[in-house]
């Protein structure tokens, strides 16, 4: 695996890692910010796209040689995802009666192997901060009601708007404090900013923030959005826009709506799934780093799947293990898991070379290959099991 890894590395080099590198070089040598522009042979330009906050935090890394840089984002990378498994895989382990080093040890090196993890370490991404943030609040602090919940997801958000669907995510299930709260944490995060670098946050949210050229083509195929999947149809012109918007009104409201079931039936993990796979699908960009949400969607599945008794008897259990948890269909549930990890290890932009020229989608093969992830997501929008038992938390 170790092999795979590096081969797979060395296809990206830490790409991304190294404009943000030369863009905060670039700012610190006096240039504005978002004058920064990279030549690049799919996307033809590439520019700073995150938002100010963001910048002050890569700022320092001006001052560090690339390998330094490297070394602290897959260390951190890494880190992050052995933190968070543990924290997905530890109500599992004891509902089950399980070890729950020994469940993450399996779950580990699987989370590592699919492509959108390679991808956030191989282009040097800052993905998995943002996955931190928003697990931490929603396994954690929501639920416990914490003074601090929402504070991860705020700062998330002024990190990178991805998030912000987690901000709606309070709303509809109406943790009313909390949404405030990140709303509050997003804002002061954002006038840190806007108060150490006044010109490039004006010009971020008020000219950046809506020039959709900034962020790369549509139709390339590591795009797997709605709005990805219709450019590759359309490609070379352009899809219709209300096409679009029916589609992104329809996937936001139902997985939303499928959300909010989750969390009254206390399933919280099934809950933060569901919408995170409805802003990968509603987002204009969604690159394979961004969907690390098909990682608690394949957990809630093989979860689901398992028998209501504890695997291994362990004294007395929860409540939760007790009443255990219902799923219909859970050789259905493993079979949907084992297509959804095997298109993951594949991916969509490692082993195919797609080229650079806008080409449409023209049979079914290459519909699915070039659409694999808006598919899957599609299909755990109407299917994801919700597993009724009172809410755990992986710290209580």
């Amino acid at each position: 695996m170790i092999a795979a890894l590096i081969w797979y590395g060395n296809r990206h080099d830490f790409y991304d890692l190294k404009i943000y590198l030369s863009a905060m070089r670039w700012w610190a040598d006096g240039n504005p910010l978002y004058d920064y522009v990279q030549p690049d042979i799919v996307q033809g330009q590439l520019y700073f796209t995150y938002p100010p906050f963001t910048a002050l935090l890569l700022r320092p890394f001006a001052a560090v040689g690339a390998g330094t840089a490297a070394a602290v984002f897959t260390v951190g990378t890494l880190l992050a995802v052995v933190v968070t498994t543990v924290w997905l895989v530890t109500p599992i382990a004891r509902r089950r009666g399980l070890p729950r080093w020994w469940l993450a040890g399996l779950a580990v090196p699987l989370v590592v192997l699919i492509e959108p993890t390679r991808e956030t370490i191989f282009l040097g991404q800052i993905n998995m901060l943002l996955v931190v943030l928003i697990l931490a609040d929603l396994l954690f602090a929501v639920p416990k009601r914490s003074r601090w919940a929402g504070v991860g997801i705020g700062l998330a958000t002024a990190i990178k708007l991805f998030p912000g669907i987690f901000i709606v995510y309070l709303l509809v299930t109406r943790r009313w404090r909390a949404a405030l709260v990140s709303c509050l944490a997003a804002a002061a995060a954002t006038g840190l900013a806007a108060a150490v670098a006044p010109a490039e946050s004006w010009r971020f949210w008020f000219t950046e923030l809506w020039s959709t050229d900034r962020v790369g083509r549509s139709d390339y195929t590591g795009n797997q959005s709605l709005q990805g999947l219709l450019a590759r149809l359309a490609a070379p012109a352009e899809p219709d826009r209300l096409v679009w918007l029916v589609l992104v009104t329809v996937a936001a409201g139902y997985g939303l709506w499928r959300a909010a079931r989750a969390v009254r039936a206390g399933d919280e993990l099934a809950g933060l799934t569901l919408t995170g796979l409805v802003a990968a699908l509603i987002a204009p960009i969604t690159w394979p780093h961004h969907v690390y949400w098909f990682v608690p969607a394949l957990i809630v599945l093989l979860d689901a799947a398992l028998p209501d008794r504890p695997l291994v008897a362990a004294g007395p259990q929860p409540a939760a293990a007790r009443r255990g948890v219902r799923a219909a269909g859970p050789a259905a549930s493993v079979a949907l898991a084992a297509v959804i990890f095997a298109a993951l290890v594949v991916g969509v932009v490692s082993l195919i070379d797609w080229g650079h020229a806008k080409v449409p989608t023209d049979d079914p093969a290459t519909f699915v290959l070039r659409n694999l992830y808006v598919l899957a997501a599609a299909v755990l929008l109407v299917s994801l099991p919700i597993r009724r038992h009172p809410t755990s938390t992986p710290g209580g």
